[in-house]
């Protein structure tokens, strides 16, 4: 796949802090209504399911594309997640192990799958193996067909995470999400350069480290106008 370096990444926004969904997900949601953010998501640790149907229902009464990343990395796990998804009526699965079964189940339901790419472990997660290993795994999960897949970029402990990400999106036929500790408009940079689809930011927002002091609605506020005002500077012909 030839990466878009001019396309605007898609902002996934998480209402998560260190790996879960955070208890006031849904009044922090309900503060960002009327920005033009339209991805959003969570987890699957968190929230108790029926608090999981109520968030997810707000999202998608607001016109919004619904993801709910998954951290448990057993089988049995994910396969609950997916049909939580699919109970909550979510648009996409993000994170946990590939396996054919979540595939399937993914599919059975019309949820879009994004498995993360590599080894993960831990909670919160981080990426093992080599940039090598990574990349060769994202070239089987793209013979797979899923979806996309979720790489935690800069959760990775083998080196640069910036070369890691370039290679995954050239060994990739599919949209490639740079997910997790994108703290820094440097990050996001490096991600929009590497033709990835999208990146997802939630604990940075929590902690402010895109406008300091400012509320999580003021700093979501702060990306959606850097990314803009990046993407109009991307599209004018360099004098």
């Amino acid at each position: 796949m030839t990466a878009n370096h001019s396309a605007v990444p898609e902002l996934i926004v998480m209402l998560t802090y260190d790996d879960q969904t955070v208890p006031n997900a849904h009044e922090v949601f309900d503060s960002c209504r009327s920005l033009d953010a339209r991805h959003w998501g969570f987890k699957d640790i968190g929230l108790a399911d029926r608090d999981m149907r109520k968030l997810a229902g707000a999202m998608k009464d607001a016109g919004c594309h619904v993801y709910l990343e998954v951290v448990s990395l057993t089988e049995p796990e994910a396969l609950k997640a997916v049909e939580i998804a699919a109970t909550c009526g979510c648009d996409a699965v993000m994170g946990s192990i590939y396996s054919p079964s979540i595939h399937e189940t993914a599919r059975h339901h019309g949820l879009q799958y994004f498995p993360f790419v590599g080894e993960i472990s831990g909670h919160p997660s981080v990426l093992e193996g080599t940039v090598e290993s990574i990349a060769s795994h994202a070239r089987y999960l793209s013979a797979q067909n899923v979806d996309g897949m979720d790489l935690l970029t800069y959760r990775f402990t083998g080196g640069d995470p910036d070369g890691l990400l370039n290679q995954v999106v050239a060994s990739s036929a599919v949209p490639v999400v740079s997910a997790g500790s994108i703290s820094s408009y440097e990050r996001i940079r490096s991600v929009w350069d590497a033709g990835a689809h999208g990146f997802t930011i939630g604990s940075a927002f929590f902690d402010e480290a895109f406008a300091p002091t400012m509320s999580f609605r003021e700093n979501l506020a702060s990306v959606l106008s850097w990314l803009a005002e990046e993407e109009s500077r991307r599209l004018t012909p360099s004098a």
